[in-house]
């Protein structure tokens, strides 16, 4: 079995992530597609880092993930191949896979320039079409990532400034919304590890957290843990502090936006 997956920001409305399909079954019709998303923001970069880390990791080993935020398109930036955890991923050259990179141990990296496996003419505004699709065809039919293209060094990458977690001057944890899914969800970048890293000293006292003026005390273990269209906050299914609220959206009941800071501090009087 060859599977591909698809990571875009393209969007449903239009021919583009069909047509990508059309050209990877020409070139392995045995292909097995999944689309992971296509609903990433437009030219949010930071956000595709974090969906494609959560979900990488559920496929089997072997699978080839095209990951195409492109605001570059046509220009300067290159295109990488990278192999890592068994994992191959496609995706331009503009910081898209620093997460991926900062985790890992990275087995090879190639950037994409052997036109013997792209469609020609190639468009200058949907290199996802004659550049992503037929060369992760190839790769799923067998061919070898350095045949594809030329070796370059991890150094070599562009490096996206992910926003990181920190500490404040007053001792409370920082940090910001990444994405928000459709429910309303506000996912932050606050791993587990680091909240409980943070709280381990207060152990038995609950962590405040602050959103725009709004304080939740303490953590829920599930939805219905809180009220009907109340406020909570949980750890999600991406191992990171998601604040939410129950049956509605958190996005629209704190009038909230990607970049807003969240703080989290301990409550000594609870």
């Amino acid at each position: 079995m060859s599977i591909i997956t698809l990571l875009t920001d393209f969007g449903l409305n239009d021919e583009y992530v069909g047509t990508m399909k059309g050209v990877i079954f020409s070139v392995n019709p045995s292909a097995v597609l999944v689309d992971i998303t296509h609903n990433i923001d437009p030219h949010d970069i930071i956000q595709a880092a974090f969906t494609i880390k959560a979900s990488y990791k559920f496929f089997p080993k072997g699978t080839v993930h095209v990951v195409i935020v492109d605001p570059g398109v046509g220009g300067s930036r290159a295109i990488i191949a990278l192999e890592t955890a068994g994992h191959i991923f496609i995706a331009p050259d503009n910081g898209i896979l620093t997460l991926l990179v900062e985790e890992n141990n990275i087995a090879e990296i190639i950037r994409v320039d052997n036109k013997k496996f792209f469609l020609e003419p190639v468009s200058l505004t949907f290199h996802g079409r004659d550049i992503f699709a037929p060369v992760s065809a190839h790769i799923s039919s067998g061919i070898k990532i350095d045949n594809i293209g030329t070796p370059i060094n991890k150094t070599d990458l562009v490096k996206l400034s992910i926003p990181k977690p920190g500490i404040s001057d007053k001792g409370e944890l920082v940090g910001t919304i990444v994405s928000i899914d459709r429910f309303g969800n506000l996912i932050t970048n606050i791993d587990s590890n680091c909240l409980e890293n943070f709280c381990r000293p207060n152990a038995g006292k609950k962590p405040e957290i602050r959103i725009n003026n709004n304080k939740i005390s303490g953590l829920s273990e599930s939805y219905e843990n809180s009220a009907l269209n109340s406020p909570l906050v949980i750890i999600g299914s991406r191992g990171y502090l998601e604040i939410a609220v129950n049956c509605y959206s958190a996005k629209k009941y704190f009038k909230a936006e990607k970049g807003n800071t969240i703080t989290v501090s301990i409550d000594m009087k609870i």
